[in-house]
């Protein structure tokens, strides 16, 4: 009788063992996703060097699309005509303040000799992270959100690049955490009471 229960004791020990070594890579059974433009840029200051190079009235339209600003090939950039660009930057105060850059100036009164780029890349990951067991599941569910977006205007009068400006948000990291109180059940109760509305 004692070496049966010694037996047993040492199977539940090794069990417990192997359950406390197994739930910590449950972790990576998490699903992961992510949203990204494919373009060349890995971080947030590689785009903007590439843009702060762009020198107004120098740099020309051909230089642009051999280093990847072609609209046909990157799926980051788009065209912009001059309706569209006049859109953007011609608002009623400005014109009349006369504080717009002299390029943009120069472009809105040279008409549709004007048109310009728009570049907008986005890397963003989604990992779920935490307890394996309560985000299945859904009593808790964490998210760590982390990347970078970036997006730029270029304006060209004819093939010359005139104008140049960027922006974005050189660092993202959020923490996004849902928290269901009735797992699983959660869901069935909201599409029921959804039903009952009806």
């Amino acid at each position: 009788m004692a070496i049966t229960l010694s037996r047993y004791r040492r199977a539940r020990v090794s069990m417990a063992l192997l359950i406390c070594l197994a739930l910590p890579a449950c972790g990576s059974l998490l699903p992961r996703s992510s949203d990204e433009t494919r373009m060349a840029w890995q971080e947030f200051d590689q785009a903007r060097q590439s843009i702060e190079q762009i020198i107004p009235y120098q740099t020309h339209r051909a230089e642009l699309l051999a280093d990847g600003f072609d609209p046909y090939r990157n799926p980051a950039v788009t065209i912009l005509s001059w309706p569209e660009l006049l859109q953007k930057f011609a608002t009623a105060d400005v014109l009349k303040t006369g504080i717009l850059d002299s390029g943009l100036q120069a472009c809105l009164a040279a008409g549709r000799r004007c048109t310009g780029l728009s570049i907008s890349v986005r890397r963003i990951a989604r990992q779920r992270q935490g307890n394996f067991w309560l985000d299945s599941l859904s009593f808790r569910r964490e998210v760590l959100v982390t990347g970078w977006t970036f997006n730029a205007v270029i304006v060209f009068l004819d093939d010359l690049a005139i104008y140049r400006a960027f922006g974005g948000q050189p660092k993202i990291e959020e923490v996004l955490i849902t928290r269901n109180p009735l797992g699983p059940i959660q869901a069935w109760g909201d599409s029921v009471g959804g039903l009952l509305l009806r």
